[in-house]
C-alpha cells in the first residue's frame, strides 16, 4: 500500500507543483484548497503525511495543525509558508508539526523532509506497538516473552514455583536457565531466603567437595578453619547446581545422598548438619545420553528429575527478539536519541539469524551495535557474521545410506571420533581449545577422548 500524503494550499499551482513532485517518488498525494475540505478528507481516508500552507482563507494552517493532532495524532504534519517568522515556527512545533519550511523552498528540501517525516511517524508507530506489545506479554521474573513457547514455559514455572519439588531445567547455552531457577526462588515461599547458584563444570575436580558441602578445619593444605558449603549457605532457600552434567562421578553419589538425607557432613569433619534446601539442578546436555554412556548416574537423574523444565531457544521463537532486544537496549542504557532502538533493516537482519548462543549472544550484540552506534542499532553496526548470515553445517551432502542399510550407532560414534581428532587437529594439539572448537566443556571433551581410546598425552594445564 502506498504512503498518503495530503496537500493543502489555496494556491492551485503550489498543489499541482508538489503533487507532482510527490507522486514521481512514489507517493499517492490527496490535495485540498483550503482547511475544511482537509479535514473532510482526513475522516474518509487514513492519510500518512499533511503538507499545508499556513495562510488560508478560513482556518490556517496553524488551527488546521490543532485539528489534526486532535483527531489524529499518527499523522504527520508538514506546514509551508511564505511569511515566515520566529514566533510562528515556535507555534507550529509546540502544536506538534514534524517542521516549517520557508517558500520559496528547493525541490531536494521538501523530499527530505517528507522521508524524514514518514520515517519518524513510522518510529513512534512502531514503538507504541512495541509499548503495547510489551504490556500485554506475559513474564515470569526477569525473562520476557509474548510467543506461544515462552507463554507455555510461564505457565509451567508459576506451577511449580511453590512446590518442594526438585527442578531440573534444561536447554542450550544462553537459553537463560538461571534467570528462571532465580523466578522459581522469587515466587515461592523461599523467597527472600538465600538464592545460591554454582556452575558444577567451573570448579576445579578437587575443591568441588568443599565447595558444596564445606570443610573442617586442616581437612587439607590450606584449611585454616572451618567453611561452610553453598548447600548450608542456602539452607533456608535455593541451592541452583548449573551444569550438574560436568560432575564427576564420585561427587554424584556424595550429592544424591544429600538429596535423600536433606544432610552434609564437611570435608574431615565427623558431624552431620540438617540442610532445608530447595534444589533445582541445570544442563546444556542431555543427561539421559549420559546416563547411557555412563557418565551420569541413573539413580541422581531420577532424583533431580522430578519436574523438568525445557528452555525454549531463541531461534524457535523468533517474534520474541523485537522485545528483547528494546530491553536490552535500555538494560545497556546507550540510547541518546529518541525513538526505537533498531533500524527496520537491523531487526530484520537479527531476526533471521540462527543465535547459536541464544539470548545471550543477542545481549552482546545489542551491546556491541550500541558501542559503535550509540543513538541505535543498524545493519553496519551488527557483527560481520551477523550480517553475513549464518553458515549452517549441511549434512543433506554429507549423509549416504548403502542399499543393505547402516548400523546407525557406530556410524555416529565413528563420526563423532572424526571431529574430535578435526578439533584437535585445528587447535594444534590444545584439548582446552578444541573442547571448545566442539561447543563442549573440558571435562566432558576429555571424557570423549578417553572414551574412544584418544586420550594421548596428559591433559593441557
Amino acid at each position: 500500500m502506498k504512503t498518503k500524503i495530503l496537500v493543502v494550499d489555496d494556491e492551485l499551482s503550489m498543489r499541482e507543483f508538489i503533487s507532482i513532485l510527490l507522486e514521481r517518488e512514489g507517493y499517492e498525494v490527496l490535495t485540498a484548497a483550503d482547511a475544511d475540505t482537509a479535514l473532510e478528507r482526513l475522516a474518509s481516508s487514513a492519510i500518512d503525511l499533511v503538507i499545508s500552507d499556513v495562510q488560508m482563507p478560513g482556518l490556517n494552517g496553524l488551527e488546521l495543525l490543532a485539528r489534526i493532532r486532535a483527531s489524529s495524532p499518527e499523522t504527520a504534519v508538514l506546514l509551508i509558508t511564505a511569511y515566515s517568522t520566529a514566533e510562528q515556527a515556535v507555534e507550529a512545533m509546540k502544536l506538534g508539526a514534524y517542521d516549517y519550511l520557508a517558500k520559496p523552498f528547493k525541490v531536494e528540501e521538501i523530499k527530505v523532509l517528507v522521508r524524514n517525516a514518514l520515517e519518524k511517524r513510522d518510529l513512534q508507530r512502531e514503538n507504541l506497538q512495541l509499548k503495547e506489545k510489551a504490556q500485554a506479554c506475559e513474564g515470569f521474573g526477569s525473562l520476557l516473552g509474548i510467543s506461544p513457547r515462552m507463554r507455555e514455559l510461564f505457565g509451567i514455572l508459576r506451577k511449580v514455583a511453590d512446590s518442594p519439588s526438585t527442578v531440573l531445567i534444561l536447554g542450550e547455552s544462553g537459553t537463560g536457565k538461571e534467570l528462571a531457577a532465580r523466578a522459581i526462588h522469587d515466587n515461592s515461599s523461599r523467597q527472600g531466603r538465600p538464592f545460591v547458584a554454582v556452575n558444577c563444570g567451573a570448579i576445579p575436580e578437587s575443591l568441588i567437595e568443599s565447595e558444596l558441602f564445606g570443610h573442617a578445619k586442616g581437612a587439607f593444605t590450606g584449611a585454616v578453619g572451618e567453611r561452610a558449603g553453598l548447600f548450608e549457605q542456602a539452607h533456608g532457600g535455593t541451592l541452583f547446581l548449573d551444569e550438574i552434567g560436568e560432575l564427576p562421578l564420585a561427587m554424584q553419589t556424595r550429592l544424591l545422598r544429600v538429596l535423600q538425607e536433606r544432610e552434609v557432613r564437611r570435608v574431615g569433619g565427623s558431624a552431620t548438619r540438617k540442610v532445608d534446601v530447595r534444589v533445582v539442578a541445570a544442563s546444556n546436555r542431555n543427561l539421559s545420553e549420559q546416563v547411557q554412556e555412563g557418565s551420569f548416574r541413573e539413580d541422581l537423574y531420577y532424583r533431580i528429575n522430578v519436574v523438568q523444565v525445557i528452555m525454549p531457544p531463541l531461534r524457535e521463537r523468533i517474534e520474541d527478539i523485537p522485545l528483547l532486544v528494546d530491553h536490552l537496549s535500555r538494560k545497556h542504557g546507550c540510547l541518546e536519541a529518541r525513538g526505537r532502538a533498531i533500524t527496520s533493516d537491523a531487526l530484520k537482519t537479527l531476526m533471521t539469524y540462527p543465535f547459536p548462543g541464544n539470548v545471550r549472544e543477542l545481549e552482546n550484540i545489542v551491546e556491541r551495535s550500541m558501542v559503535l552506534n550509540r543513538s541505535q542499532i543498524t545493519p553496519e553496526s551488527l557483527p560481520p557474521h551477523v550480517r553475513g548470515g549464518a553458515k549452517r553445517f549441511d549434512l543433506q551432502s554429507t549423509i549416504e545410506i548403502p542399499d543393505g542399510g547402516i548400523a546407525l550407532e557406530p556410524a555416529l560414534e565413528e563420526l563423532e571420533k572424526r571431529y574430535l581428532l578435526k578439533a584437535l587437529e585445528k587447535s594444534s594439539g590444545i584439548k582446552k581449545r578444541a573442547a571448545e572448537l566442539l561447543g563442549m566443556s573440558f571435562r566432558s571433551f576429555r571424557y570423549k577422548l578417553a572414551k574412544y581410546g584418544l586420550a594421548g598425552e596428559p591433559d593441557d594445564p
